[in-house]
């Protein structure tokens, strides 16, 4: 078995952007191979997103926006799993940000 250094794991960190435990899981099953570790990340990830294909983001709120003038405005509809991604601050505040 490879020895896998914190180093390793930051450079896969960085080029996936996954956690760090799964990095280092990754590399310990590729013995260390960048590469093989980037498609161990992309097939788990694959899995993990069809486990979550049926659910339905039944959930969520409706931000407006109307610019100066009245001429231009929007409407944002943001779905999600559960209410409490939709109250979340976050959310509305990413809402006000798309409106500018």
């Amino acid at each position: 078995m490879a020895e896998v250094t914190a180093t390793a794991v930051k450079q896969l960190r960085e080029k996936t952007g996954a956690g760090m435990m799964e990095c280092k899981n990754a590399l310990v099953e590729a013995q260390g191979n960048q590469e093989q570790a980037v498609d161990i990340l992309r097939k788990r990830g694959l899995a993990s997103a069809k486990k979550r294909e049926g659910r339905i983001a039944a959930e969520g709120i409706v931000g407006s926006y109307i610019h100066m003038g009245g001429k231009v405005g929007v409407l944002v509809e943001v779905n999600c799993e559960t209410d409490f991604v939709a109250r979340c601050p976050r959310s509305g505040q990413k809402r006000s940000e798309e409106h500018e």
